[in-house]
């Protein structure tokens, strides 16, 4: 493509980004530190992590703090780190019945095996500025934490084991028995080109790195009907999972190394036979990614059911539509380019107008004669 340097080079671009610092700084407020990004800006920190896949809260409050909030940029920042990381070695499946729970529900049943586990959730909070917080000081801080300390807090990490709620399903034979061998392997998206139709596993590890945004629209756009996934969900967990290599020295000896905040989404949608004549399941989605982030999750769940369909109706059940179009990193790059000169291409769209026009121009003058 006809790209050309930016005029003033070098010296322009070194301007453009002392710029870019005064106007982060310009206000002359206390800078945020990192540690503070990190601990009250959770969400946020929790969104770049799954989105950079890199779990490194503190890499991903960095990444914040230096694209001034923007949490594609930040995103884009903690993804090009985590492509300079050695790869030491691989983790074991995590054990999802161990995690220690601090947010556990399900909208399919009432009471479930451990009991339902509220946590921390916005979900009752009425969607109204909260004014009191232009007033927050450390010394309310201090008090409000002692408060809680003393009255053992409600997010306290619950220990396991806890039992899956659609294991409830399966005994009943509800849902489709668990295949006692994985079919295919375990497709590495950062090792290998995607192609398409791609495996299951390849589709999750799509999902769980892409942008929020981009497939709640799509998982809301089958909800409506393009699609047709209503889901309920059998089970909603946030909580920190313990992750395991072998030991390095000893055979058949698993090393904890510790633990990753993830949130895990089964849904059950509409009921169907694989083939006809078959006994009918209800089917499945799954959901998961880093730290606290329920509609990503909720989201992936919808799309990993929906893109099951053997023949793509609508927009969320093609597989290539909704996995290379909800990269952040990919599309937003991409739209990005955009702003860069595009001079030569331009000016050869130009000409080739000019031309259409004065070809147009001379038809017309020949018409005209002829009548």
């Amino acid at each position: 493509m006809g790209y050309v340097a930016v005029q003033g080079g070098i010296t322009a671009i070194k301007n453009a980004e002392e710029l870019t610092k005064y106007m982060r700084l310009r206000g002359k407020s206390i800078p945020l530190s990192v540690k503070q990004i990190q601990d009250q800006m959770r969400f946020l920190v929790d969104r770049v992590m799954g989105e950079g896949g890199l779990y490194s809260p503190f890499h991903a409050s960095l990444a914040i703090k230096q694209a001034q909030g923007d949490p594609i940029e930040a995103s884009f920042y903690l993804r090009a780190y985590r492509s300079t990381l050695p790869r030491l070695t691989e983790s074991l499946p995590l054990e999802m019945e161990e995690m220690r729970i601090t947010r556990r529900i399900s909208s399919a049943f009432k009471n479930i095996p451990g009991g339902q586990i509220l946590g921390a959730t916005t979900d009752y909070h009425q969607r109204m500025l909260d004014f009191s917080l232009l007033e927050e000081e450390e010394s309310q801080v201090e008090e409000f934490l002692h408060k809680q300390e003393q009255e053992k807090s409600e997010e306290s990490p619950s220990w396991g084991p806890f039992r899956k709620v659609v294991d409830i399903l399966r005994e009943q034979e509800l849902v489709k028995p668990t295949p006692e061998k994985v079919e295919e392997p375990i497709f590495d998206i950062t090792q290998n080109s995607v192609a398409f139709p791609a495996p299951r596993s390849a589709r999750l590890q799509m999902l769980a790195r892409s942008e929020t945004g981009g497939i709640l629209a799509l998982a809301y756009s089958s909800m409506r009907g393009f699609g047709s996934v209503h889901p309920t969900i059998a089970e909603l967990r946030v909580g920190f999972v313990p992750v395991n290599i072998p030991h390095p020295y000893r055979k058949n000896k698993n090393l904890t190394i510790g633990f990753v905040e993830i949130t895990e989404v089964e849904i059950v949608a509409k009921f169907a036979a694989e083939e006809k004549g078959e006994k009918p399941y209800f089917t499945l989605g799954y959901g998961i990614c880093f730290g606290s982030n329920e509609l990503k999750a909720i989201s992936m769940a919808v799309l990993d059911r929906a893109m099951k369909e053997k023949e793509a109706k609508a927009p969320a059940q093609d597989q290539e539509f909704v996995l290379l179009h909800t990269d952040g990193i990919e599309s937003s790059g991409f739209c990005s380019h955009f702003k860069l000169p595009h001079y030569i291409t331009f000016q050869s769209a130009l000409d080739r107008l000019r031309s259409t026009q004065e070809k147009q121009k001379k038809i017309k003058l020949t018409k005209e004669k002829r009548l």
